[in-house]
């Protein structure tokens, strides 16, 4: 039976999770649900998959000491550092071309590190479910959920329910749709064939490297000359020559529109990719006037409201309605929770007016 690794995606910068999310300390690596942060949360569950020394940890060189301060028991080996952000697709093939040397041809689970899952248990079964389907095809395997809601900040995936094309309670993917606006998401969630795009893939390490030598000759090169140097010395100053020229593109749109074998397996566990500030309506407890309150805050007469203050300041509101208010030490975001997918708007606004250090 083949190994299974898994590599973990950690190097984002959470833009849409701004101002509590930030250059130095992005959201992967907060504590937005529980008393962990998403990176732990994530490690905490794939652990119910694989031993420690199986899960593989992609992120920007910023952020190493991060990783090490917030999974202290991950060996060292096992984070992978990009020098800059080159998009999904060079971290995943760069992550499987390190694994690949050590273990040929091996299961490989793609996650990112900053997503919500509420049924653990409904979640392992469902990777193994998929594992199953990966052995008999040797194709790709993508983890798909039955929307539940018109969500306009997810990709959508189209599968066929025929017969013919059900294999191990998984479907042929037919094809794959960008963020759609809201009256194409509301059609989404009445069709039976429509689901949300998890960004979970199971795979082969040969697979990766085969689809993206077929798909995306450039970035195949350019893993293909960082090849000789992983696992060296030499490792990471090869990576910071090649690894800023590689294209930046991410896996779906470089490999997953273009394949043809790809298969999804329907899953229930209650997942979120916790992308903007809009998602801890889904995630948290609401209070009885359907308001979500983190934090020193008093407020009468506020509904459907998203409140997150990080210090001791009172935050006092009166009359308001569908507003996000994010008070940190030094930025307060008041913002119509319609435009909580837009925050990266503003991070544009602020890049213009030459005010990073609020980033």
């Amino acid at each position: 039976m083949s190994e299974f690794n898994v590599i973990v995606m950690a190097g984002g910068k959470g833009e849409r999770f701004w101002p509590l999310s930030r250059t130095q300390w992005p959201k992967q690596f907060l504590t937005i649900a529980g008393n962990r942060s998403m990176l732990q949360m994530t490690v905490d569950r794939l652990r119910k998959l694989v031993p420690l020394d199986k899960i593989h940890v992609v992120t920007n060189s910023n952020y190493r000491n991060l990783v090490l301060l917030q999974l202290p028991e991950l060996p060292e080996a096992n984070i992978l550092l990009e020098p800059v952000g080159r998009d999904t697709a060079a971290c995943i093939g760069l992550a499987a071309y390190k694994i690949a040397a050590l273990y040929p041809d091996s299961e490989l689970l793609i996650v990112p590190a900053d997503h919500y899952v509420e049924d653990e248990r409904e979640f392992v079964r469902s990777i193994e479910k998929g594992r199953s389907v990966l052995r008999a095809t040797r194709g790709i395997v993508t983890m798909g959920i039955k929307p539940t809601y018109p969500e306009t900040g997810y990709g959508y995936m189209q599968v066929s329910l025929r017969d013919e094309d059900r294999f191990f309670s998984s479907f042929k993917v037919e094809r794959f749709l960008e963020k759609p606006n809201r009256e194409t998401a509301e059609y989404f969630i009445d069709q039976p064939d429509y689901f949300w795009n998890s960004g979970m893939f199971l795979w082969h390490t040969d697979t990766i490297r085969d689809m993206i030598g077929r798909f995306l000759p450039d970035l195949y090169k350019g893993l293909e000359t960082i090849r000789p140097a992983l696992g060296t010395k030499n490792e990471q100053a090869v990576l910071e020559q090649v690894y800023p020229r590689l294209p930046a593109i991410s896996i779906d749109y470089g490999v997953m529109e273009k394949a043809d074998n790809i298969r999804m397996v329907p899953c229930d566990f209650r997942w979120n990719d916790v992308g903007s500030w809009g998602a801890l309506e889904k995630i948290s407890q609401r209070d009885m006037h359907d308001n979500v309150i983190q934090g020193n805050v008093v407020n009468l007469d506020t509904y459907d409201c998203i409140i997150h203050s990080k210090g001791n300041k009172l935050i006092a509101t009166l009359g308001i309605q569908d507003i996000i208010i994010v008070d940190t030490e030094d930025i307060t975001l008041v913002c119509s929770k319609y435009r909580s997918q837009h925050i990266k708007e503003l991070i544009k606004e602020l890049k213009r007016q030459k005010m990073e250090a609020y980033l």
